[in-house]
């Protein structure tokens, strides 16, 4: 399976935002290893940035371009969208939204550049609850909404830590770089 993540960047910001790609290509090698020990799902992964240009209002990008840019590219992919806007729609308390091969959050920018905390904490977690409910709904759980939501309400009311990951890719709370949902209770 190819799973495609796309990382939305407006022209003005695109050299400042660099840092932030870099991460996301990095994150894209965990999330690789992450799939692979948790949901037993090989997956290849691909990272680009889609760029959104400047001086055209009506060229704006939103939650249905992003929809018609999945079909042009393969619907049979699974595309991961990391935007800069909130989806106007979503069911899930981390502001993102998936379907059937498809998954979007809104990838908060840092007020610092080089804040690898904060993309871990804030975005490379909510990667992680949009990845789970597809791949528990791959895996035929009927109740894949569910599971996720109570744990990441969990993670957000209740204080239950973030599974934190080193650079090479092993669970550790010494010098982390990715964060994801606690998968402990998941029973696969």
């Amino acid at each position: 399976m190819l799973l495609h993540f796309i990382f939305l960047v407006k022209e003005e910001e695109l050299e400042k935002r660099k840092w932030e790609f870099n991460y996301v290509t990095n994150m894209s090698q965990f999330y690789k290893t992450w799939i692979e020990k948790t949901f037993s799902r090989e997956v290849v992964v691909q990272v680009d940035e889609m760029v959104q240009r400047s001086g055209n209002r009506f060229n704006l990008v939103d939650v249905p371009t992003i929809l018609e840019d999945h079909k042009s590219r393969g619907e049979n992919i699974f595309h991961f969208y990391l935007t800069y806007f909130r989806p106007l729609w979503t069911d899930c308390t981390c502001e993102g939204y998936f379907a059937e091969n498809f998954g979007m959050i809104w990838w908060e920018k840092s007020k610092q550049n080089d804040d690898i905390n904060f993309l871990m904490e804030r975005n490379c977690s909510k990667v992680s609850h949009e990845l789970a409910h597809e791949f528990l709904r791959q895996l035929g759980y009927k109740s894949y909404k569910e599971i996720v939501h109570e744990i990441w309400d969990r993670h957000i009311f209740a204080s239950l830590p973030f599974e934190h990951y080193d650079s090479h890719h092993k669970k550790s709370e010494k010098d982390p770089l990715f964060a994801t949902i606690d998968t402990s209770s998941l029973q696969l």
